[in-house]
């Protein structure tokens, strides 16, 4: 059994106490006996279009208090196998986004170092490139898995070189990913032209538009990833805007005829085997959420990322 594990809600009431992730401890210390960390990067001046996605962590947190430690649909207690913390919040620098940076590669780097997994909510998804550095120093360059909408690869939003659009170009230039083993995923929506996708692929990134992964059907998406990211180290990163606005109207950049909820959810739950050393969800903006419908989808699916670290630890206990 971990020694951290969320309360105990048949001793104390869900609505009691400090929303943390799942109701976990909150602790900004680490220690031995941690294997992933929750943690927020509450900064979204990046975005482009809405904002307010700086208040995502909070609402996730906020709707995760009602998941509980079994999975039923992976079949594991996931607090048998792991130990994990709410790390509580990035200290990020609103309106300065090199600052940001530094202070998200300063957090994550100690914690990547003693082999600890970050989950980070976000945020917008400019705040990727900070994880990615902090990750690149222990591991080198990753596979990146991207569930999103848009691709992220322009050179440059309103002349500015870093947001929450140019985010994996600057991971690509910085060398930071393995681009061989990278891919994006999801990718839909009107465009200013043809190269914004094409510019991705001249990245060397394998690129799949809804339309595509819809054709293709998740079964089979999921045999594309497992063989592209290999058994080397990958970074998932998920942006709510995946999902169709049905099922996630809280969000920045939304755009229509995106995934399903239960599409999502079958891919995550799809990805185990793979050598994850870091997740993030972003772009989930609580002021367009109606009735919580994006803070319970990416709470769920944070909660699978969780799930993957500890069907991760349980298969090496039973090698």
């Amino acid at each position: 059994m971990g020694k951290y594990q969320p309360k105990d809600s048949f001793q104390s009431p869900r609505f009691c106490g400090p929303r943390t992730f799942m109701r976990l401890p909150y602790i900004e210390k680490l220690d031995e006996h941690m294997d992933f960390i929750i943690t927020g990067a509450p900064f979204d001046s990046g975005q482009s279009f809405r904002t307010g996605a700086r208040f995502g962590p909070e609402a996730i947190r906020d709707f995760s208090i009602l998941l509980r430690p079994y999975n039923p649909e992976q079949d594991i207690n996931i607090f048998d196998y792991i130990s994990g913390v709410d790390y509580g919040d990035i200290p990020v620098v609103p309106g300065y986004i090199t600052e940001t940076y530094q202070k998200i590669e300063a957090s994550l780097a100690p914690v990547v170092e003693q082999g600890i997994i970050p989950i980070v909510l976000g945020g917008d998804h400019s705040i990727t490139l900070g994880e990615l550095r902090a990750i690149a120093k222990k591991y080198g360059p990753v596979a990146l898995l991207q569930f999103d909408a848009h691709s992220d690869t322009w050179d440059s939003y309103f002349e500015q070189k870093y947001n929450h659009g140019t985010v994996f170009r600057r991971a690509i230039e910085e060398g930071l990913l393995d681009v061989s083993r990278s891919l994006q995923i999801g990718m839909r929506g009107s465009l200013y032209g043809i190269e914004d996708l094409q510019d991705a692929r001249k990245l060397g990134l394998e690129v799949y538009t809804t339309n595509q992964y819809k054709q293709a059907g998740v079964k089979k998406m999921l045999e594309v990833i497992h063989q592209r990211v290999g058994t080397g180290p990958v970074f998932l990163s998920f942006d709510i805007d995946f999902l169709d606005p049905v099922y996630a109207p809280g969000t920045g950049t939304p755009e229509v005829a995106g995934a399903s909820i239960d599409d999502a959810l079958e891919f995550v739950r799809g990805l185990g085997g793979i050598h994850f050393v870091g997740f993030d969800l972003v772009e989930v903006l609580p002021a367009y959420d109606h009735g919580q419908i994006t803070a319970a989808a990416a709470a769920n699916i944070v909660y699978e990322f969780v799930t993957l670290i500890a069907l991760q630890k349980r298969a090496k206990l039973q090698q």
